[in-house]
């Protein structure tokens, strides 16, 4: 009997090994793990066509990852090789896309329905070969039929804020090759900088590719260095990108800006604008005024520009730009007042609306189509255009109702330019807080659509805005982590109930990334605390990897080993300062966990709201504005709740009677993402929750005077209920960074005393 158990456990075993060896990202929809073993080493075949570019990218990457230099033969052979093959589809519904791994004790096989297809079957057979260097590799036999969910998976890339060499953009398009995304999103002009030359128009890469200037730490800092910077593609290196992408299999969509975030080539040629003068291009980020004047000949310069970028790119979508369009210029404009007049239009949006359909009509006859970011909306949505819809998922839901295909890249999922960490411990960003595991939890398609309106989302992409990234290695720091989570998600195998499966594999290619010499970030070995209400009482819990492995102190003091091990919830009842530390193997990882406490009279009571937060910021948890922490005032992160051209109307019921006379807290001004500083601030009290009395006001004055750093301070009284109303900022004016929109209004905790 023994003897059996032990035959059935050295089987599981087995069994286990092998199906904990292959660490693929994206996960495949089906993978089944057999017995036995493919020894791939110097006298294993590639059989493949000679000149097949799979075969020799195949043969490169061995190379690199074994040392082994294997053969390209078009010979059969049925032992030691690895087929290429690709199948002729009996069926005029077959997907380009799927592809079947077969690993057999004599060879590898893959076959497709395409070259792209054995082209993923390839990036999933280099995941399974080690990265080091060997004479003979063991690989399990495995049998994978994939395919992917989503039919646009991409990832963007901004060049116009700060430029990027052809080099790293290649690098780019090999980084999600690897992981099957099929998208490049090249953002390519901008208020500073048009990185593309147009042989028509010279000067927009000899006066708008360059800038006397750029913003020097954050946005609310307004510093700004003298350094002249730039940069451009030539049209034979734009060539050279999109060759080499489309080997990878990667589609480029290019984007040029209109009729909005135009000051760049407006600065070289200003005849195009509305307004007489010069203009530079544009050294502070954000949205700037100037914009393109939807003349004849502004037209007639963009269908030719919009020809060149064509004849360069073979995409079957071009990206307008459309959005945050300040239609400052176009009010004071006779030519604009008069065109909306003889078009009979009804305001500035509806000609947004006509700009973008006459460009639309154009990009039409040349056999093309155009995709917008959601603002495409307003005013109409041209025929036949594609919506990519970031504010949020609404432009998405409202274009897939249209029978508009759609593109989701809301900011709350898909922005990796925020924080993907606790802020304190990260670069500079513009704000905001994304994580891996936030990213692995994103579902493209909306519950509001049907069935039938939701074939309509064509998928997905992450943006990687460069404003507050310089280098490459601070790209790759921003993006390789969270993007293997969206490749997963895109592909449509992702499970956020089984994250932590997810993780144990992304753990396996950090290894890799470090053999590749690729730069990323360790904050999915970040402890992530949790801050809940608990018996009238905050409760701060930590997780990680293994929580058996973090150290703690209370005191504010460095942890290190020998420090405290955590077992369960902290309970936090007075000021103080937690620290935590992560090990494994004895080693520090991730940045650990910090968090300094201001317990108050208002500390983990109950609280209502009269107008409810967005959830694309903490999600949405008003326990965040009674959880004893104040929101980071110079890294806009995690602690701030979000509300959307609404009013703070904030009830706290202290539950028993208090005497207070102050109140803290701070709001946001962050107008270059449209955050801006609220209009007024109310203070009241009251015994019963029904009849309250006014007790400190400020004014707009006041509140700019003090930076947002509200603390307000009046005679000492008895209440039970204290309202704090703080007035939205309303609808942002003419000349401000996103004006004609509701302003968002930030704030953090509200701490009584």
């Amino acid at each position: 009997m023994r003897f059996y158990i032990l035959l059935i456990f050295l089987f599981v075993f087995h069994l286990s090994n092998a199906q904990n060896q292959y660490n693929l990202i994206p996960k495949p929809v089906e993978l089944k793990y057999q017995d036995g073993f493919f020894k791939l080493n110097s006298k294993t075949n590639i059989q493949a066509d000679e000149n097949s570019f799979e075969a020799k990218y195949l043969k490169e990457q061995i190379k690199i990852q074994t040392g082994l230099d294997l053969k390209i033969s078009s010979k059969y052979t049925d032992k030691n090789t690895v087929q290429l093959i690709v199948n002729v589809p009996d069926t005029i519904n077959f997907d380009n896309e799927q592809y079947n791994l077969d690993i057999s004790k004599n060879k590898i096989h893959i076959s497709a329905f395409s070259n792209q297809g054995v082209f993923y079957g390839i990036q999933s057979l280099l995941q399974m070969i080690p990265f080091e260097k060997s004479s003979e590799i063991k690989l399990n036999e495995v049998s994978i039929s994939d395919k992917p969910k989503f039919k646009w998976r991409g990832m963007h890339l901004d060049c116009a804020r700060h430029f990027f060499s052809v080099e790293f953009v290649k690098k780019y398009i090999d980084y999600l090759a690897t992981y099957k995304l099929n998208t490049f999103h090249w953002h390519l002009t901008d208020d500073q900088g048009w990185r593309i030359e147009i042989k028509k128009y010279p000067k927009l890469t000899e006066v708008g590719a360059w800038r006397n200037g750029s913003m020097v730490g954050h946005y609310r800092d307004q510093k700004f260095d003298t350094i002249k910077y730039g940069g451009f593609y030539t049209q034979e290196q734009i060539k050279e990108v999109v060759a080499y992408a489309k080997y990878r299999h990667i589609n480029i969509v290019p984007e040029i800006e209109m009729p909005g975030h135009a000051v760049a080539a407006l600065a070289a040629y200003p005849k195009y604008a509305c307004n007489d003068g010069s203009f530079e291009v544009g050294k502070i980020w954000g949205v700037l005024d100037d914009v393109f004047c939807p003349k004849e000949e502004t037209f007639a310069f963009l269908e030719d520009v919009l020809t060149e970028v064509m004849d360069l790119f073979p995409s079957e979508y071009i990206h307008i730009g459309g959005d945050e369009c300040p239609k400052t210029r176009w009010k004071s404009c006779e030519h604009c007042q008069n065109l909306i007049q003889e078009k009979g239009l009804k305001d500035e949006h509806e000609l947004q609306s006509y700009f973008i359909q006459r460009i639309e009509k154009f990009v039409n006859s040349k056999g093309r189509k155009i995709i917008g970011w959601d603002e495409i909306l307003e005013g109409g949505l041209a025929p036949n255009a594609a919506v990519m819809s970031w504010r949020g998922i609404e432009g998405g839901i409202e274009a897939a109702k249209q029978k508009h295909f759609v593109v989701m890249s809301p900011t709350s999922h898909c922005y990796f330019d925020f924080y993907q960490a606790d802020p304190k411990n990260e670069p500079v960003a513009i704000g905001g807080y994304t994580t891996v595991e936030k990213v692995y939890s994103y579902n493209p398609i909306p519950a509001e659509l049907t069935v039938e309106e939701a074939k309509y989302i064509l998928g997905g992409q992450a943006n990687l805005w460069t404003e507050y990234i310089t280098t490459p290695e601070h790209a790759e720091y921003m993006m390789m982590t969270r993007m293997t989570a969206l490749s997963e998600v895109l592909w449509g195998t992702s499970n956020p109930e089984n994250y932590k499966d997810f993780e144990n594999r992304l753990i396996h290619h950090l290894s890799i990334f470090d053999k590749k010499g690729i730069n990323y970030s360790e904050a999915i070995y970040d402890i992530k605390a949790t801050i809940e209400q608990k018996n009238d009482g905050i409760q701060y819990t930590l997780n990680a990897r293994n929580n058996n492995n973090i150290r703690y102190t209370i005191d504010g003091s460095e942890p290190n080993l020998n420090s405290k091990k955590y077992s369960e919830s902290i309970s936090i009842t007075k000021n103080q300062k937690i620290k935590a530390f992560y090990f494994e193997n004895g080693t520090k990882k991730g940045n650990g966990a910090e968090q300094e406490f201001f317990i108050s009279k208002s500390t983990a009571k109950d609280i209502s709201l009269e107008f409810q937060p967005s959830k694309n910021f903490s999600n949405g948890d008003i326990f965040t504005l009674v959880n004893g922490v104040f929101g980071d005032t110079d890294k806009f992160g995690k602690d701030w709740l979000g509300f959307s051209g609404k009013d703070v109307v904030a009830t706290i019921d202290f539950n028993r009677t208090e005497t207070i006379s102050k109140v803290k807290f701070h709001v946001f001004d962050g107008q270059t993402s449209w955050i801006y500083l609220p209009s007024e601030i109310i203070i009241e009290t009251s015994l019963d929750g029904s009849n309250f009395e006014i007790q400190e006001r400020l004014s707009e004055q006041e509140i700019v005077f003090f930076k947002g750093n509200i603390n307000i301070h009046f005679n000492e009284v008895q209440a039970k209920y204290i309202k704090v109303t703080v007035k939205n900022f309303g609808i942002i004016p003419e000349g401000k960074p996103g004006e004609g929109n509701g302003a968002w209004l930030f704030i953090d905790e509200i701490n009584v005393n």
